[in-house]
């Protein structure tokens, strides 16, 4: 059963050296949103549902994810946050639009932050769902306590070795994070886990590339905006769950050296937010358009 986004249409847009698979739906001023992992833009389905009536609604399937393109990730950038985050202004110029405001999850609001720091005159408002910058995130990572993203590490290594090993158990892989982050299974119906599923299982190189380029260039990106006082400068809400408490470390204090106009919350929902607690998420996403 092929599982869509009532109210917004499927299409194949062509942004540089990728095709990129979106569902656009919706009139006003534009917001995008861009899905995490192990997922696809059909986690947005119950926040666009509820945007779609007054904006249009840009949700695409990140590079290397869902039916996006998946190109060889062999370069050290073709899966660096910044030239994600160049594909989605890219992605957003060719549908009409200069200006928009920008939601990400897990990955996608890495890709989302990335764009709003090289881009910050395209991105009107930012909303960050259940991450930390990449620099901060490797900091915080320390101990045991770092078994919690074993998945990092393992994706942090030399092409090879990973890839053959997740591919060899794709659907336990995979589905671990799902049951493992969420709060039950009625968050994520069964058959939107298992096109989940089904996307990730085929997209392993490119998934695995993504979360490499995150021990390295993405890293490296971040540090030189660290080093020249970048700031994220468009108002900014950033949605957790309370992993400082877990972890030891002031999420709220991390994001403020990052973020000049800043709202942060912490949210009693599990990692899946937008498919968990979608209630509050649209609420937040409403505010944060207001200010």
């Amino acid at each position: 059963m092929t599982v869509t986004i009532p109210d917004l249409d499927q299409q194949r847009v062509a942004v540089g050296d990728v095709t990129l698979n979106v569902a656009v739906g919706g009139t006003g001023s534009p917001v995008v949103l861009l899905h995490g992992f192990p997922q696809t833009h059909l986690m947005w389905r119950h926040v666009a549902a509820d945007l779609v009536r007054d904006h249009t609604v840009i949700a695409p399937d990140l590079r290397g994810y869902g039916a996006s393109d998946k190109p060889d990730g062999s370069g050290p950038d073709t899966y660096s946050k910044r030239t994600m985050a160049t594909d989605v202004v890219a992605l957003a110029h060719t549908l009409g639009f200069d200006r928009f405001a920008l939601a990400g999850h897990d990955r996608g609001a890495l890709v989302a932050v990335r764009a709003g720091l090289d881009h910050p005159r395209t991105v009107t408002h930012l909303a960050v769902l259940d991450v930390l910058p990449t620099l901060d995130m490797w900091d915080v990572l320390h101990g045991a306590d770092a078994a919690v993203a074993f998945h990092l590490y393992l994706m942090a290594q030399p092409p090879g070795l990973p890839e053959r090993m997740i591919e060899a158990s794709a659907d336990e892989f995979f589905g671990f994070f799902l049951d493992a982050w969420g709060t039950g299974p009625e968050a994520i119906p069964a058959a939107v886990r298992a096109e989940y599923l089904r996307a990730a299982r085929a997209a392993v190189p490119s998934i695995v590339a993504d979360y490499r380029a995150s021990a390295g260039i993405d890293l490296e990106h971040d540090r030189a905006d660290r080093a020249a006082g970048h700031r994220l400068t468009m108002p900014v809400t950033v949605l957790q769950q309370d992993w400082g408490a877990a972890l030891g470390y002031d999420a709220a204090g991390l994001w403020s050296a990052w973020a000049a106009d800043l709202e942060h919350r912490t949210l009693d929902a599990g990692h899946f937010m937008a498919e968990q607690s979608p209630r509050e998420v649209v609420a937040a996403l409403r505010a944060l358009l207001a200010r």
